[in-house]
């Protein structure tokens, strides 16, 4: 089945509502305000069924005053009818409308001449080649010209058969897999409760799925749907479809909303976009300017700032910012028309390329390229530009600015050449490398600055990181940087050796500290009293303890530590292990008086071994731990 939402334009008294009506046999005048004055007011909606096309025709008001439920009804269609009267050929709401279809993106485009039947051949052609040639200007293609009359049929057969032609020449909308239903009606119905409708401008909707309403991300579900007024399980892009809403009251429901795929669409007041004045303009429009931007079915104040300050002429387009208040709920790649406040004319329009923009000073480029990739389609690109502005994110972070599935977002980036770490966050490659190579040449200055450290304290290296990287995205870095990591937790290069790094004085009493405390064995020399305030001696002792060869022990009764050498602490393992491994234990004198050793220098030691879990304290008693055959190997170890 072909289906096609279009909309029914053009000057207000030429003709539409009855054109559509004896397309369909439905009259969408149903407001009694509308049947009183002869003229459409709110939006009506018919279904046209040609052979295998389905069309939803949506008839439009033709006065001025109503031009913005105009552009509303505009959002999801895919091409558009134009009807214009034989007697007065194409009017000023002929161009406009047609206008505003250029600026949304519409290219196809049906011309049905109304009132031929009291209208001379020369009026009714000269009528159908005027409005042909203002679509071209406007940039639709060259449409079709029907001439019609709904009092007679005259054309009528074949005008239909125009439209389904047109179903099926126009691409079905895309399912970037992201719903977005602009809300032009909300009320209630006894026994289901609140109902919106709309035209789905993307993706689909199903009954039973969670969506949300914007503005304030309010979590729905669907209850139910109905395309023209008969119940579907789903419905696809370009719809006219009504939805029953679980989770919402009527009261917090009106025109102007969005319904969409959770987190797909969120208020922005700054939006990116490019936007072009219509040749029609009657003067260039100014930066500074406050404008009506009218996008889907909501219409705010928007602040205009152009990119260089100045003018922008007639015909010319431009990559521009709008401040909009209050907010508006848009996505990316929606289309919009700015209008002047008064005299109210529509005066250009475009495509948003970012709703989740900020301010940006004129001098920042940054941007530029997403922009530029954005308008002209390339979306694949456009993310990896985004991707390389913000450094990394995960995709879902970006769903509203880029108008694309997260699952598609992701394919794009790592086709890019994205890396992805554990969490979801993805990084630019650019970005990748950068941070990599800072990560070494950050080591690298700090092993020249301070050669006698192992290495470099891992919460300290993470500082150096650009700001809000996920840790999981830093953790990533860091482990392919190729850094090594000590016993203690410290980075180092790995091609960095902290005994060759140092000049030789201090190699040399690094050496000669190490000789020291190895033949003092475990009646160590005070460290302070080595140390005797002299700066080198103590970063020469903290390189020791770093690489282990030096082990502090704690006191924890007398509150001071003791440094012993490795060696002494392993070869009181294997003798402890090979005498005082009974069942009974031993007391702190035993121990001593085995090592040769007083309790200024075992306390401090066998609450070291305790904490290494080679001994278990148990009151004034204790007992090895482990097998046999670990401390076999630590006493091989030892010797």
């Amino acid at each position: 089945m072909t289906i096609l939402a279009i909309g029914v334009m053009g000057h207000v008294d030429h003709g539409k509502t009855a054109l559509v009506r004896a397309l369909t046999g439905t009259d969408t005048d149903r407001l009694p305000e509308e049947k009183a004055r002869g003229i459409s007011i709110a939006l009506g909606f018919a279904l046209l069924r040609v052979g295998e096309a389905e069309i939803d025709l949506i008839d439009m008001p033709g006065h001025e005053r109503f031009l913005r439920t105009m552009v509303a009804g505009a959002a999801g269609i895919g091409a558009v009818l134009v009807v214009v009267s034989a007697l007065e050929g194409p009017r000023a709401q002929t161009r406009e409308h047609l206008e505003i279809a250029g600026l949304l993106g519409l290219r196809r485009a049906v011309v049905a001449v109304s009132f031929c039947d009291r209208a001379t051949p020369d009026q009714a052609r000269l009528a159908g080649v005027s409005t042909a040639a203002l679509a071209i200007q406007a940039g639709l293609q060259a449409p079709p010209v029907l001439l019609t009359a709904a009092r007679t049929g005259l054309g009528v057969t074949e005008l239909a058969a125009a439209l389904a032609d047109l179903a099926r020449a126009v691409p079905p909308p895309i399912d970037l897999g992201l719903a977005q239903l602009p809300v032009d009606r909300a009320f209630a119905l006894p026994g289901i409760g609140p109902v919106v409708t709309g035209t789905l401008r993307r993706g689909r909707l199903a009954v039973g799925e969670e969506v949300e309403l914007n503005p304030g991300g309010r979590p729905v579900r669907v209850r139910s749907l109905q395309v023209h007024g008969k119940p579907v399980a789903a419905a696809p892009p370009g719809r006219r479809v009504a939805v029953a809403l679980r989770g919402v009251e009527i009261g917090a429901l009106s025109r102007g909303m969005v319904l969409a795929s959770p987190g797909a669409a969120r208020p922005g007041e700054w939006l990116d976009a490019r936007l072009e004045v219509l040749g029609s303009a009657l003067a260039p429009v100014a930066d500074g300017a406050t404008l009506r931007l009218l996008t889907g079915t909501m219409e705010v104040a928007a602040r205009l700032r152009l990119p260089t300050g100045g003018v922008l002429p007639p015909g010319e387009a431009a990559l521009v910012q709008l401040r909009c208040d209050p907010p508006v709920v848009a996505m990316a790649g929606d289309g919009f028309v700015l209008r002047l406040a008064s005299p109210s004319r529509s005066i250009g329009g475009g495509v948003i390329l970012d709703p989740g923009a900020v301010r940006r000073r004129r001098t920042d480029r940054a941007a530029l390229p997403r922009l530029e990739a954005a308008a002209a389609g390339d979306w694949a690109e456009a993310t990896l530009c985004l991707l390389r502005e913000c450094g990394g994110a995960r995709p879902q972070e970006w769903v509203p600015r880029l108008g694309h599935a997260a699952a598609q977002l992701r394919r794009w980036a790592l086709a890019g050449g994205a890396r992805e770490v554990a969490d979801g966050t993805l990084l630019h490659p650019g970005t990748w490398e950068s941070i990599l190579s800072g990560l070494r040449a950050t080591l690298a200055a700090f092993h020249a600055a301070q050669p006698m450290e192992a290495g470099m304290r891992p919460e300290a290296l993470r500082a150096t990181l650009p700001a809000g990287l996920a840790d999981a995205a830093a953790a990533a870095l860091v482990e392919a940087a190729g850094l090594r990591r000590d016993p203690d937790g410290l980075l180092r290069l790995p091609d960095f050796d902290p005994v060759q790094a140092m000049a030789a004085e201090a190699r040399g009493l690094t050496v000669g500290l190490a000789a020291l405390f190895r033949r003092a064995g475990l009646s160590p020399p005070d460290a302070a009293a080595v140390v005797a305030g002299d700066r080198t001696r103590a970063e020469a002792l903290r390189f020791l303890l770093q690489r282990g060869v030096l082990v502090r022990a704690t006191d924890t009764v007398q509150h001071r530590f003791i440094l012993f050498h490795r060696d002494a602490v392993a070869e009181a393992q294997r003798r402890l292990a090979g005498a005082l491994d009974r069942p009974e234990g031993f007391a702190v004198g035993e121990a001593g008086a085995l090592l040769g050793i007083s309790r200024k220098f075992s306390i401090p030691l066998l609450e070291h071994l305790d904490s290494l879990r080679f001994t278990r304290r148990a009151g004034d008693r204790r007992y090895i731990e482990g097998d046999a055959a670990a401390r076999r190997s630590a006493a091989e170890m030892a010797r």
